[in-house]
């Protein structure tokens, strides 16, 4: 029993995979990009390589070895014992270790571990702009879909008008003039449709190809949508501090910048090490060693030139940044006050279509078609009224198409995904 129920799963997840296409709402979208999209891999793989470069931080500088003769004549009957005495002459090993600033070693990771830090939020930064982008062709294809059905509606009205036209002039009731108007009107309505249904193609490449799926595999969506109210949102530089990605990468290049500074500063700090060699004296020259320390000094004035220059210039880095940032945020603020006030008024003008122009449109288009139907009105008329009708309902979508491109423009800045 239970191997049957597995087979009839399986054939109806076959069937779904193949004949029907997957209907995504726009949070599966989301999803899809924010774990599929080539880029999101790309930045994981840096922040990895970022992450394991860290290990190495605290390494040692390789020990120096050394072989070889020390001080020996050129003349090779030195070398040799004599009634003089020993040989003169040695071979020598020799091996130096410098000893690593354990202060500069923490400086360097310190410095290295915030580097992912800020591929992170330049990650964060690209999945809003992605996000957003998908959130638009989803919206316009939403729209393209309500033209689509008001394309169908009206297309079966002007085959009725035409229809009763035809037989109406065959009667000698009806005037002809209106009639080729309508005529034109349904070759344009089927011209409309084939450009609509091309622009849902591209939306479904473009979606597909977000999702890091094939361009041209079957996609349908859900065409409910809403418009989000932002009335009493402030706009403040809290806000985008808060959301904005790019802004926290900016604060994470500040902090490399002073981090970078410690390292130099720990660069300009004294590095001692050792230094061991044995000998083999010839000649019967006694073995010997030498035991010595050794210290670079970088505090001196010829040497500290460069790291001096370092440390100042990340200042003013740092300061440079700090200014960007803000200049960021107050551009931020202006643009996010100018859409609200934009999306705000396409909300009260939607409402309006919604409450009184269409209603009271379709309602005139009502009344003629029942005077036509009775004989009391013409096709003309009937025309006209069905045109402002038509041309209002196509009004009313790309209203609400600039809304949802607003919304989207708006969540971009203040990075709602």
């Amino acid at each position: 029993m239970l191997q049957n129920k597995t087979y009839l799963v399986l054939f109806a997840l076959l069937l779904v995979g193949t004949g029907r296409a997957q209907t995504l709402k726009l949070a599966a979208v989301i999803d899809s990009i924010t774990v599929s999209h080539p880029v999101v891999k790309m930045y994981n793989q840096e922040i990895r390589s970022m992450d394991e470069a860290v290990k190495g931080a605290k390494s040692w500088m390789p020990p120096e070895f050394s072989t070889g003769l020390w001080m020996v004549p050129y003349n090779p009957s030195y070398w040799k014992k004599s009634d003089m005495g020993n040989g003169m002459g040695q071979y020598m090993l020799g091996g130096q270790q410098m000893i690593p600033n354990k202060k500069k070693q923490q400086a360097d990771a310190a410095y290295m571990q915030t580097m992912s830090s800020v591929e992170k939020e330049k990650k964060n930064a690209t999945l809003n702009e992605l996000v957003n982008d998908a959130k638009q062709f989803y919206y316009e294809w939403i729209i393209l879909e309500k033209k689509l059905n008001i394309l169908g509606q009206n297309e079966k009205l002007l085959n009725f008008m035409i229809k009763n036209a035809e037989i109406r002039y065959r009667n000698g009731m009806e005037k002809i003039s209106a009639y080729y108007k309508a005529k034109a009107a349904l070759g344009n309505i089927k011209n409309m449709q084939l450009m609509y249904e091309s622009e849902i193609t591209e939306k479904r490449i473009r979606l597909n190809t977000l999702m890091g799926r094939k361009a041209m595999a079957d996609l349908s969506i859900d065409t409910n949508y809403r418009i989000n109210g932002y009335d009493d949102m402030v706009f403040d530089s809290t806000l985008f501090y808060r959301n904005r990605s790019d802004l926290k990468a900016i604060d994470r290049d500040i902090d490399l910048t002073y981090l970078k500074q410690e390292t130099e500063k720990q660069s300009l700090r004294p590095q001692f090490g050792i230094r061991y060699e044995h000998m083999f004296g010839f000649g019967g020259l006694p073995m010997q060693y030498s035991l010595m320390g050794m210290m670079k000094l970088p505090l001196t004035n010829w040497s500290s030139k460069m790291n001096k220059a370092n440390i100042e210039s990340l200042k003013w880095k740092a300061s440079a940044l700090q200014s960007q940032k803000e200049m960021m945020v107050n551009e931020y603020s202006g643009m996010a006050y100018g859409m609200r006030n934009e999306l705000m008024l396409k909300t009260k003008q939607l409402k309006l279509y919604e409450t009184n122009i269409l209603p009271a449109l379709q309602k005139n288009f009502s009344t003629m078609q029942l005077a036509y139907e009775q004989n009391t009105e013409e096709l003309f008329m009937l025309y006209d009224a069905w045109e402002a009708l038509y041309m209002s309902q196509l009004e009313y979508t790309e209203l609400l198409n600039q809304a949802l491109r607003t919304q989207v423009s708006l969540e971009r800045i203040i990075e709602n995904k």
